[in-house]
């Protein structure tokens, strides 16, 4: 028998995770597995987690392999047993979320396990590569997020994940995951979906103390997870174990420690001195003081067997801010932020074999908000004023409930089954509101422009966002196959509008400029321009409304074969179904029965687990949000009414001896207010958002510290929704079918209100006749005239990893990357459109040309470091740092193409600078240059006292160390009001990256 004192001289041939055959697991986004060789025959591997000893006892079967999936995310000990005598064990082996960990334990040349009295080896000696992994993820646990420098929420830590990169900074703290828009996410907590129901901008969060594990998916995910064609962020909450903890953590950004903003100038043109170089907003007036507080505490209520978890984090955030440059009485803002948020999770192990978790979440946002005079002109400038003129308050947020079952029914089989609801209140309530103000605003060109009115748009004081759904899993393990399936329901339902403040309606100064001043104002329906200056004003109405669903079900079958040793094989398939549901609860698009196969394979080259080669390749399909029924599904007023004028009223703005330029309001998509017949809103057969994805890669482990690896993927977006408002292709398929004028006119009129369909493909529409008879109108891709849908992304990402040793954990991440095409996808960052699967593309064939180019997530290098030291038991050194390259610009303008007849510019044509030209000249996408190198260094230093046992924990973090404060994104309108005229905006920075700022932070845990 081999004594104790021979172990170290023994462990090459019998330790633990070193002599290892791969074994298929099942992933979970809410659990992860154990699994590997366990010797023998008929011996016995048991799995017990050291916080909570919830235990398994596995069997090993015929091919001498175990495999325990659906296991809590935690910390476990896994001992082999023959003849309920335990032979070798091997501790602190981490479950990570949807990951497996593989310990094996090894055999002799006879194939039995190695006769010895007991070994025990830690989970050091383990390798990091998970080689039954296919798809590509980085996770964070709560102790790595704990030391590391990052933000204080889920998309800081998102944006350290490959491929992964901010989105345009107006759509706010949202991401772009490979090439695809920021609305194509998909977030889970504890396995339940929280994105966004009406945009799929973002998602619900949590206190961030409160996240247990953080998983970015960046692709190559399996059939259980759908709805997404970007990425999935999937976070698991903290649990209660066996030992009572408790704590409490404030994190103070105070406003004196951070550096001022830069101010935004007018671009100097040279040729419009009436602004030139002038401050455009005063950014370095602005101030933002946070406090952040929480407290938690955890325990059992019984041991082994009911555990709780209960936080709560609380953040104010004072801020002022200052509007864009004029003299107004609403151009400086005081905001007072309130975030409370609440979580409590409940998890009962009934027994060892049957689960019950509960979760509880709260996620609510209150702001406050004053407004005051400011001058950027006068005796006063840049001092705001004492008097509060108007405010707002608002309040969006909600509950998220949740509960879950997991059954180990038999060693290998496995049941689960969640349910969730949640509903968010959207709370807008405006002060000082006097409905007899109409807002005015301008777009000329001219040093101080006209301003009046604190309100413009406002939105329905009973909005809100409800969410409801749940999901059945059943896992059997067979042999060499691990096979699965599960069924899931996603339900969600919006009620969303605006109307235009005041009377209804609001004013809008422009300019054609004098050069053009009796041309047709573009996009105005025929009103010419007034002459003189080309100064005209605009009586501008919108509004929109109402209560709308989407009903989302999926199946998935999914066999994870290990057809040997080494290679591991993943075959998936996945059922996906929508429906959207118009304000009167009638569908208005259906998509069932859409296939997406996911296949994916690894090869564990040696065998023990130090080199994995990979591959997948999938289809990923995404519903439409609830907001797409607002102006696609509803009746949606959009009109423009053209005057000249021949002065303005000092006091309210308003336009004096105004006279009409057209013929009365004028909508360029024909929303006049009329609800579309249900029928009619979508192209019959309309096929979803669904992309194709191809990854192959490898990871090699480098010594006993080091990991390495590469990675290539390619997406290819097969089809897209969006909407198209050009009455001409039904018009003019009508008269060649022998439709009569007034018929073609209808049919055409039908097509212009903007109807959903699959660009670049030929479509079916049905149309009213003018008389309620829903006509049949096949148009080909030709007949609509537009280009064939285009958006892909290659990338190849490499990645050098350092594990954490006790002392150090580094990571590099480098990825070049191009996104290319002619359309982003659901969204349009170049103008920041957030009408989801409705934007400005597509819209008719004329602003399609020359729109193939670099699109704008496109940013072609981009290099992640971040790790942290501790240098001793006391003191721990944190730093993150990002380069990025700039992404692609552009330049647009009026139309300039071809028109012999003039009914596009009197008829179709928008009426602003949104064509690829510029200054009449072609202008192909991205082909204005790119935004400048972005860089940020964050560092921070911690520091725990032994004299304390090290419970108390002081920190300092400092964000954007060298305060590189550069241009995310410019205006990229090359003229305004007409072909040539200039504007006094154009290339003007619309956002400049993060001030340094410093976090303060203190924490004790009991």
């Amino acid at each position: 028998m081999i004594k104790r004192k021979s172990i170290q001289r023994a462990s090459l041939s019998v330790a633990l995770g070193l002599c290892i055959a791969s074994s298929a697991y099942a992933q979970s986004n809410a659990s992860g597995s154990i699994f590997g060789s366990g010797g023998q025959p008929g011996t016995t591997v048991v799995i017990r987690n050291t916080d909570t000893g919830l235990t398994r006892e596995i069997r090993v079967d015929s091919n001498g392999r175990y495999s325990a999936s659906a296991l809590p995310v935690g910390k476990y000990e896994v001992r082999l047993k023959r003849d309920d005598v335990v032979v070798a064990s091997k501790s602190d082996v981490m479950v990570q979320l949807g990951a497996g960990s593989e310990v094996s334990f090894g055999t002799s040349s006879s194939g039995t396990t190695t006769d010895i009295d007991r070994i025990e080896v830690r989970a050091s000696a383990m390798s990091p590569i998970d080689v039954s992994a296919t798809d590509s993820r980085q996770v964070f646990t709560a102790e790595q997020i704990s030391k590391m420098s990052v933000g204080h929420s889920i998309n800081a830590l998102a944006l350290l994940a490959p491929g992964v990169i901010a989105a345009d900074s107006r759509y706010g703290n949202v991401t772009s995951f490979s090439g695809s828009a920021a609305s194509e996410n998909a977030f889970y907590i504890n396995g339940y979906a929280v994105t966004n129901p009406l945009t799929n901008l973002g998602s619900t969060t949590l206190p961030f103390d409160g996240i247990g594990q953080f998983q970015a998916i960046t692709g190559g995910y399996g059939a259980e997870f759908g709805r997404a064609t970007g990425g999935v962020v999937n976070i698991i909450t903290k649990s209660g174990t066996n030992e009572f903890k408790a704590g409490a953590q404030v994190l103070w950004s105070p406003k004196d420690l951070r550096a001022h903003s830069r101010n935004i100038y007018f671009p100097n043109t040279g040729k419009l001195p009436a602004t030139d170089g002038l401050v455009y907003q005063n950014l370095s007036a602005q101030t933002t003081d946070s406090l952040v507080y929480g407290v938690y505490a955890s325990g059992p209520i019984v041991k082994d067997r009911l555990f709780f978890y209960a936080g709560a984090e609380f953040e104010d955030q004072d801020r002022t801010t200052v509007s864009t440059r004029s003299n107004t009485p609403t151009g400086y803002q005081k905001r007072d932020y309130e975030v409370p948020r609440w979580l409590a999770k409940l998890d009962w192990y009934i027994t060892d074999n049957h689960l019950l978790e509960f979760t509880g979440i709260s996620d609510v946002t209150k702001q406050t908000m004053g407004t005051y005079e400011y001058n950027y002109m006068g005796t006063d400038i840049f001092k705001p004023g004492k008097v509060k003129n108007s405010g707002f308050y608002y309040k969006d947020g909600g509950e998220l409930y949740i509960g879950k079952y997991t059954g180990y029914l038999t060693d290998n089989l496995t049941l689960t089954a969640l349910y969730g609801q949640q509903e968010q209140d959207h709370i807008a309530e405006p002060w000082g509101y006097d409905p007899s103000v109409v807002y005015v605003s301008d777009n000329r060109n001219v040093a101080n422009p006209v301003r009046n009115g604190a309100f413009a748009q406002l939105d329905y004081p009973d909005a809100y966002d409800k969410t409801d759904g749940y999901r059945v899993d059943l896992e059997w393990r067979l042999g060499n196959h691990t096979l699965r399936g599960g069924y899931d329901v996603q339900n969600s339902e919006s009620r969303a509008g605006e109307v235009t403040a005041g009377p209804g309606y609001r004013w809008l100064y422009e300019s054609m400029g004098a050069a053009n001043a009796n041309d047709t104002i573009p996009g105005s329906g025929g009103a010419r321009g007034p002459g003189g200056n080309g100064d005209y004003v605009v009586k501008y109405v919108y509004a929109n409304g109402g209560m709308f669903k989407v009903e989302q079900k999926a199946f998935y079958l999914e066999d994870r074969w290990q057809v040997t040793d080494n290679w591991l094989l993943s075959l998936g398939l996945r059922n996906e179904s929508f429906q959207n549901f118009n304000a009167d609860g009638i569908v208005y698009v259906e998509q069932k029965n859409q296939w997406a196969p996911r296949i994916g394979a690894t090869w564990d080259v040696y065998g023990d687990s130090s080199l994995k080669v990979f591959a997948n390749a999938g289809r990923y399909h995404l519903a439409m949000p609830n907001n797409v029924a607002l102006r696609g599904a509803a009746g949606s007023t959009y009109t423009m009414e053209y005057f000249s004028f021949t002065g303005i009223d000092p006091n309210t703005g308003l336009p004096q001896g105004t006279v009409a330029l057209g013929n009365g309001p004028y909508s360029s998509n024909n929303e006049y207010g009329q609800a579309p017949d249900p029928a009619s809103v979508a192209a019959k057969g309309l096929k979803s958002h669904y992309q194709d994805e191809f990854v192959l890669g490898f990871e090699k482990q480098l010594g006993d510290s080091l990991a390495f690896g590469a990675r290539y993927m390619f997406r290819d977006l097969k089809s897209a929704i969006d909407d198209m408002c050009d009455w001409r292709p039904a018009y003019y398929w009508a008269l060649e079918n022998g439709y009569s004028d007034a018929v073609a006119e209808a049919l055409g009129d039908g097509l212009g209100n903007c109807r959903l369909f699959n660009p670049g493909v030929g479509n079916t529409f049905q149309l009213d006749d003018g008389t309620g008879n829903l006509v049949t109108v096949p148009l080909s891709a030709q007949q609509m005239g537009f280009p064939k849908l285009k958006r892909r992304y290659q990338g190849v990402n490499v990645f050098l990893e350092h594990p954490f040793d006790g002392k150090f954990y580094g990571k590099i991440d480098y990825t070049w990357s191009h996104n290319y095409g002619n359309a982003e996808g659901q969204l349009k960052s170049d103008v920041a459109q957030t009408d989801v699967s409705q934007t400005m593309d597509w819209d008719h064939p004329e602003i399609m040309l020359h729109a193939n180019g670099n699109l704008p997530n496109d940013r072609r290098h981009y290099l992640k470091a971040f790790g942290h030291y501790q240098l001793n038991e006391e003191w721990r050194f944190s730093s993150t740092f990002t380069l990025m390259s700039g992404r692609p610009m552009n330049c647009t303008g009026y139309y300039a193409g071809p028109d012999p007849d003039g009914e596009f510019s009197n008829t179709v044509e928008y009426a602003g600078p949104y064509y690829r030209y510029c200054n009449g000249q072609v202008m192909p996408r991205g082909s204005a240059g790119t935004t400048p190198w972005i860089g940020r260094l964050d560092m921070g230093v911690a520091y725990r006292p032994s004299f304390l046992d090290n419970k108390l924990e002081v920190s300092v973090d400092l964000f954007n160390v060298t305060n590189s404060q550069r241009a995310q994104n410019y205006i990229e309108y090359g003229e305004n009001g007409s072909i040539g005229n200039l504007y006094n905006q154009t290339n003007r920075v619309i956002s400049y990256s993060t001030p340094r700022y410093m976090r303060l932070g203190i924490r004790y845990d009991f």
